[in-house]
């Protein structure tokens, strides 16, 4: 198995693809437009409300006729009285929205979830072994907790911002003087330059950090997974340094972009400042020489407090929102990525029933450059058992992931009652097969569970049978939990021969027409392995079996032993034929017959 590479499932880092990120994920959101639109008037409402208040206080103050003291008394509690009004209209649409519009956000956000969920099991073995879980899921948890943000933002930030804008340039151009409407229309325009020009340049700062993050997070549970490995060879230390070693380069990163950011907020300020600073002069000057109310100097006051908010947000709304988009690029990215087994257009359901298997001429490479199979041609005929046997690396395994359709035959076919593999639906075609790994992961739950994921239909009792038959039974009844005893991560609860026991008693609960096992029993001693092996040649009985050993001594009883070196087949025939050609297999069965005794003594 090749070693999994540092390289991160994501779109190249010198694009962004932001429209096309958006086009993928406005389906999600639309598919509950009528939420999205009565959400949306909602806070258009709102909206419209903040830009009345001030024209209301222009009114009431130019409409009062009071003496000095009168006004000390009226004017600030009409300003308290409309500051309420306006607080609670505020505070009333934003959480109608918030009501309204949850379900949307968090459906697009389970959907899109689930999809990708699904994508990433039907992307191939080989993708998987060449990724990191932990740089993954990291992906997968940025991407989702982004989609909420970047719906927001978008929907119900922007929108209703420029619509503000829009709504307050538009009277400051109709009730005075055009200098208004200008400043305003500046400070905008030179705000929001340098807010895209500066985020721009502090994306690239945020997607290096992210990328950083990542290979962070996936050298941490890279090292976790193979605790008993640091263990062994008593390299915590190592494991430590190369840890913070990363870690280090994303502080870096992640101070640079702090910096970034303090430049930002600091040029937005002096622009907002500027733009403030010049409207208040323009607008005293005029109230001075009379050509302005005092209603007019606090309408425009009004406008311009309640525009520097928005235009403040507005920035860290488009610095979110780029955020997000880097974040979702990279996970739409993995939903994106190219599915390498797939099945035809006309790929049709394999039948029920007894099932021969036919390699025909099959050659394979994971590499082009290092071929691993050559012209292999055998068969097993229905009911009949097929033993492959050889020496590490001679390719045995690899037939199991072919039949399995982990990758397709670079040359050749195999088949199943005379269909192509790859005319079949993956679904039917590994619902015919059961398989006993070399290597067996358990999820981190009870041994129950474990068992039944052979069939996850099966009751207790079905898998308390099958528990009995990889005999497991004796076992679980010595734990206190017995059958609800979880079994930890990977499995790292049980020995290795337990473990086998567990895949093998699931194979058995599957009950399918093709069993495979692939050094099955490779785990265990010897005593507990005579005693499995009986049962899986009375679990083969009837079906066709493919077995895949090291130990000869468990494959005597085949009908056919094939055997394999460097990708191809040098030897077949039975156990008694093979002894007698007194070739590669017999000297392989001397040599373990030797070591047996040797163990004994």
């Amino acid at each position: 198995m090749r070693r999994a590479s540092t390289t991160l499932p994501a779109p190249p880092t010198g694009q962004r693809h932001d429209w096309q990120t958006i086009r993928q994920l406005l389906p999600f959101v639309w598919a509950y437009k009528g939420r999205v639109l009565l959400a949306l008037g909602c806070l258009i409402a709102a909206k419209g409300a903040n830009v009345t208040v001030p024209i209301t206080f222009k009114h009431l103050i130019d409409g009062l006729s009071i003496s000095n003291e009168q006004a000390f008394i009226v004017v600030p509690a009409a300003l308290l009285l409309a500051y309420g009004v306006l607080r609670f209209s505020t505070s009333l649409f934003t959480e109608l929205r918030e009501i309204i519009f949850a379900r949307v956000t968090q459906q697009a956000v389970r959907e899109i979830t689930l999809r990708l969920f699904k994508h990433l099991h039907q992307l191939s073995l080989r993708f998987h072994l060449e990724r990191q879980t932990g740089g993954l899921t990291r992906d997968i948890e940025r991407g989702t907790r982004s989609i909420g943000s970047l719906i927001s933002y978008t929907l119900y930030s922007i929108l209703p911002t420029l619509i503000e804008i829009s709504l307050v340039i538009g009277i400051l151009l109709v009730q005075y003087d055009a200098v208004f409407a200008v400043i305003t229309l500046c400070t905008l325009a030179i705000y929001i330059t340098f807010t895209v020009v500066v985020t721009n340049w502090r994306t690239a700062l945020r997607r290096h950090a992210n990328e950083l993050d990542s290979a962070a997070n996936a050298r941490a549970i890279d090292s976790l997974l193979n605790f008993e490995t640091v263990k062994y060879f008593n390299n915590e230390a190592y494991e430590a340094r190369r840890y913070d070693e990363q870690l280090g380069k994303w502080t870096q990163a992640q101070v640079r972009n702090q910096y970034s950011l303090s430049a930002l907020n600091i040029g937005q300020a002096a622009i907002i400042s500027v733009g403030v600073t010049l409207m208040m002069w323009q607008a005293a000057t005029r109230v001075a020489s009379g050509a302005m109310t005092l209603g007019d100097i606090v309408l425009v006051n009004a406008f311009m407090i309640q525009l520097y908010i928005p235009l403040n947000f507005l920035g860290v709304i488009y610095r979110e929102i780029r955020q997000a988009l880097t974040d979702i690029e990279r996970m739409f990215g993995l939903m994106n990525e190219h599915q390498e087994i797939a099945d035809a257009p006309d790929a049709h359901v394999l039948p029920t029933g007894p099932a021969s298997i036919r390699f025909d001429a099959v050659n394979f490479a994971y590499d082009n450059k290092r071929p691993i199979l050559h012209d292999i041609n055998f068969t097993v005929e229905a009911g009949q058992t097929v033993a492959i046997v050889g020496h590490s690396g001679s390719g045995k395994s690899t037939l199991a992931r072919l039949l399995y359709r982990f990758y397709d035959v670079t040359g050749g076919s195999i088949r199943i009652n005379g269909h192509d593999l790859r005319q079949l639906t993956q679904d039917s075609l590994r619902s015919a097969i059961g398989i006993v790994p070399q290597d067996t992961v358990l999820f981190n739950d009870t041994l129950l569970y474990n068992i039944q994921y052979g069939r996850p239909d099966a009751s207790k009792e079905e898998a308390e049978a099958a528990a009995r038959a990889a005999q497991l039974e004796a076992f679980i009844q010595q734990l206190p939990d017995g059958y609800a005893t979880r079994v930890g991560e990977r499995g790292l609860k049980l020995s290795g021969g337990e473990k086998q026991r567990v895949a093998i008693a699931r194979a058995l609960l599957k009950d399918p027409a093709i069993l495979i096992f692939d050094e099955a029993t490779s785990a265990l001693d010897s005593k507990t392995e005579k005693a499995i092996q009986g049962q899986i040649e009375l679990a083969a009985t009837g079906r066709t079996a493919l077995v895949i050993a090291h130990r000869l001594s468990t494959i005597m009883n085949a009908d056919q032993i094939i055997v394999m070196e460097h990708g191809r087949i040098i030897e077949r025939g039975t156990h008694e034929q093979l002894i007698a050609q007194k070739g590669d297999y017999a000297q392989m069965w001397e040599s373990q017959q030797q070591n047996a005794l040797d163990a004994e003594t």
